[in-house]
C-alpha cells in the first residue's frame, strides 16, 4: 500500500515551468507533497487518491500555482531596514523625503527616551550605534520633478543634533547631515577623489561609492538588530512568494543569524550567502566551499564590484554620459585588482560574481573570467550581476563561456521615456539596456533578482514582459522561468528547485490571478499562498 502524503494542493492551475526541451510548461490541477518534496502532479481526482486521514488538503480554488520565486540578487538586511527605518521609496520629492526622515527622527527620540532602540538595544549606549542615527533607505530622485540628490542642507532640517543618513535605492549614493560630516571628517578627507562632492569648498553632504563605507560601518546593526531586520524582511519574502534568495553579504551578522534561524527551524526561505571579496581569505581559512551547507543555508559565490551605478554616474562606460559629456564613470575595483581576486577565488574552487553595469565593466569581468578559468567558465558558474549595458560581443561571450547573467528586471522602470536611462545615456543607448530578449535568444543563462529595489518578483516579471524595447522584452513564461529555474541554476540548485516536478523540493507560490491572462498588470497580482519545503509560510486566501 502506498504511503499517504503529508499535504496535497488541489483544484488549481499548476504551471510546472519545466524545461521546454523536456516537454514545455505542463499544466496540472494538483500537487502531492511528502517529506517536503513533490511526489506527484496531475488531476485533482488522481492526486486525492494519495491522501490519508492525516493529509492536509489545501484547496487552491482555481488559483495559479507556480514554483516558488528565487531572488538571485538581494541585500536582505537592507530590505529589512526599509521596514524598520524610514522607507524613502514612497517619497516623490526632496521635501517628502525630509518629512519621512523627520517622522523617523521623532521615533528615534521616543525610543531613546524609553531606553530601547528599534532593534532592542540601548539607544544611547554607543555614539556610533544605530540607536543614535536617523536613517532612511530607498529614495530615487530620478522620479522627482526636482530631480536632485538629497544634501546636507536637506538633512540638517531633520536634525542638527543626531547624525542623519539617507541612502539612494542603489546604495551607491548617500546623503548625510552636518553632524555626520563633522564626525567622519577625517575618513572623508581620505576618500577617493570625486566621491565627496563640494560646493564653494564645502562638502554638499552627498557621498558616492567608497566615501559611503565609513557610514555603512557606523550604522551596521548589531546581531540583535540584524535578527530583527532579517525577520521583518523574511516576513515580506513570504508575502511576495519568495522561497529562496541569494544574499550579497558584507561586514554583517546576517550569516550567523541565518544559521541560528535554520538551527531553530525558523528560517522561512532558503538562503545562498555570497561573501564579499574582502572576506575571501576568511572564507578560505575556515574552509567554506561553494554549495556547502544545509538544505536551507548554503555558501555561494565570492562577490566583488567593478564599477558603480547609473544613478551616481559611476557606472563605467566606453562613451560619455549624455548628461555629463566629460564623464565615463569610474572603477570601484580596477581591472587589475579584479583579475587577481577572480584568479584567487577560481583557484580555490569558489564561484565568483562581479557587479558590472556599464559596457566597459562587463567586458572587464568577462576578460577576468576568461583569464582565470582553466576549465569551462560555465562549469564554475561564475556570474555577472546587473549587466545593464552589454553590446553584441559581450552577449556572445556570455553565451559562449556559460557565465550567468544575474539581472534585475525591475530596473526597466528606468527605461521609459524621460526615465533615468534616457537622462544618463540618451534614447539610443536606453534601448540597448537590459537586453534580456537578445541574451535569451543567444543562449545566455539568465537569472532574475531584485537587488531589493523592490524585492518583489511580480514587479520584475511585469517589467520584463512590458519592457519598451523588443530587445528587452520576454514572454510571461520566459520571465517566470528566469525568476525560478534560472535563478535556481545560478545557485547550482536546478536539481532540487525551480520547477514543480516529482523529486523537487515543494517550494511553491499561489497567485490570485493568472499572469498570462493579466500580462499588462502582473505587478497588481496578489500572492495568496507561499510554501517552503512543503510547509505553508504565508496564507492569504
Amino acid at each position: 500500500m502506498t504511503e499517504a502524503v503529508d499535504r496535497i494542493f488541489v483544484n488549481g492551475e499548476v504551471h510546472t515551468l519545466a524545461d521546454p526541451d523536456d516537454g514545455g510548461d505542463e499544466v496540472a490541477e494538483a500537487v502531492a507533497v511528502r517529506d517536503g518534496a513533490v511526489v506527484r502532479t496531475g488531476r485533482t481526482h488522481d492526486v486525492e487518491l494519495l491522501a490519508g486521514v492525516d493529509t492536509d488538503v489545501v484547496d487552491l480554488g482555481g488559483r495559479v500555482l507556480l514554483p516558488g520565486f528565487v531572488d538571485a540578487h538581494t541585500h536582505l538586511t537592507t530590505v529589512g531596514r526599509y521596514l524598520v527605518h524610514a522607507d524613502l521609496s514612497a517619497a516623490d520629492s526632496p521635501g517628502a523625503a525630509v518629512d519621512l526622515l523627520a517622522e523617523r527622527a521623532a521615533e528615534v527620540e521616543r525610543e531613546a527616551s524609553g531606553g530601547e532602540s528599534a532593534g532592542g538595544g540601548d539607544a544611547a549606549s554607543d555614539g556610533d550605534g544605530t540607536g543614535e542615527w536617523v536613517l532612511g533607505y530607498g529614495y530615487d530622485e530620478s522620479t522627482w520633478d526636482e530631480s536632485r540628490y538629497l544634501t546636507r542642507a536637506d538633512l540638517d532640517r531633520v536634525s542638527t543634533e543626531r547624525p542623519v543618513a539617507a541612502f539612494r535605492e542603489d546604495m551607491h549614493v548617500a546623503a548625510v547631515n552636518g553632524v555626520a560630516l563633522d564626525r567622519f571628517a577625517d575618513a572623508l578627507a581620505d576618500a577617493p577623489d570625486g566621491t565627496v562632492p563640494t560646493e564653494d569648498g564645502e562638502p554638499t553632504g552627498v557621498l558616492l561609492e567608497a566615501a559611503i563605507d565609513p557610514i555603512y560601518r557606523a550604522v551596521e546593526p548589531d546581531r540583535e538588530e540584524t535578527r530583527a531586520v532579517v525577520e521583518a524582511a523574511l516576513d515580506q519574502c513570504a508575502e511576495r512568494g519568495i522561497t529562496g534568495f541569494h544574499d550579497m553579504v558584507r561586514d554583517s551578522h546576517a550569516p550567523r543569524v541565518y544559521r541560528d534561524l535554520d538551527a531553530a527551524g525558523e528560517l522561512t526561505a532558503r538562503v545562498r550567502i555570497n561573501y564579499w571579496s574582502d572576506h575571501l581569505d576568511a572564507v578560505r581559512e575556515v574552509g567554506l566551499a561553494t554549495n556547502a551547507g544545509s538544505e536551507f543555508v548554503e555558501t555561494g559565490a565570492i562577490k566583488s564590484y567593478t564599477d558603480g551605478s547609473f544613478g551616481g554616474r559611476t557606472a563605467r562606460l566606453s562613451a560619455p554620459y549624455a548628461d555629463a559629456p566629460d564623464e565615463t564613470g569610474q572603477w570601484v575595483v580596477d581591472p587589475e585588482e579584479l583579475d587577481e581576486t577572480v584568479a584567487a577565488a577560481t583557484e580555490a574552487g569558489l564561484q565568483f560574481t562581479a557587479h558590472a553595469i556599464g559596457d566597459e565593466a562587463v567586458d572587464a569581468v568577462l576578460d577576468a573570467y576568461e583569464d582565470a578559468s582553466r576549465t569551462d567558465a560555465g562549469e564554475a558558474r561564475h556570474r555577472i550581476e546587473h549587466v545593464e549595458l552589454a553590446d553584441d560581443d559581450a552577449i556572445e561571450r556570455l553565451a559562449a563561456t556559460g557565465v550567468v547573467a544575474s539581472v534585475q528586471p525591475n530596473f526597466l522602470k528606468w527605461a521609459g521615456e524621460g526615465g533615468l536611462y534616457e537622462k544618463r545615456l540618451g534614447s539610443e543607448r536606453t534601448a540597448e539596456t537590459n537586453r534580456y530578449r537578445d541574451m535569451l535568444d543567444a543562449g545566455v543563462e539568465l537569472a532574475f533578482g531584485s537587488d531589493g529595489m523592490p524585492m518583489d518578483p511580480l514587479v520584475g516579471v511585469h517589467h520584463a514582459v512590458t519592457a519598451p524595447a523588443e530587445a528587452q522584452r520576454l514572454t510571461v513564461t520566459e520571465a517566470l522561468r528566469a525568476y525560478t529555474s534560472g535563478a535556481a541554476y545560478a545557485g547550482f540548485d536546478e536539481d532540487r528547485l525551480g520547477t514543480i516536478e516529482p523529486g523537487k523540493r515543494a517550494d511553491l507560490v499561489a497567485l490570485d490571478d493568472s499572469p498570462w491572462e493579466a500580462s499588462d498588470a502582473i505587478d497588481d497580482i496578489d500572492v495568496a499562498l507561499t510554501v517552503v519545503d512543503g510547509e505553508v509560510v504565508f496564507d492569504d486566501r
